[in-house]
């Protein structure tokens, strides 16, 4: 069975940084896309990054800048977003994702920016 869990969230002042861990089993992790979602109150759920297999492709929503970097440790099974330069508006519920055959989900972790 597939499962996603993310850690790493918390309360940072603006301009702070996190790194979110999402830690991934039920599934061969090297061989998939694994992305980062998050979605604040009252918004829709938006896309952050993904990272192909291997590291070979990259993308970021258009909102990081730069701030932002995806990576993975497929010997851990785990994937990470370094989040630096943070912003209120950063403020969400942090998503990962994979698609195996069908979307799953972790259950998310809260990242707060806020002084």
């Amino acid at each position: 069975q597939v499962q996603l869990l993310e850690s790493g969230g918390g309360l940072v002042q603006p301009g702070g940084s996190l790194r979110l861990s999402c830690v991934a089993a039920g599934f061969t992790f090297s061989n998939y896309i694994m992305r980062w979602y998050r979605q604040a109150p009252g918004k829709e759920r938006e896309y952050v990054a993904h990272i192909a297999p291997s590291g070979r492709g990259i993308n970021y929503g258009g909102f990081v800048k730069g701030r932002f970097t995806i990576s993975r440790d497929d010997a851990k099974n785990t994937v990470y977003l370094q989040m630096n330069s943070l912003e209120p508006e950063d403020t969400a519920m942090y998503y990962c994702n994979t698609v195996v055959q069908t979307p799953y989900w972790g259950q998310g972790t809260q990242v707060t920016v806020s002084s």
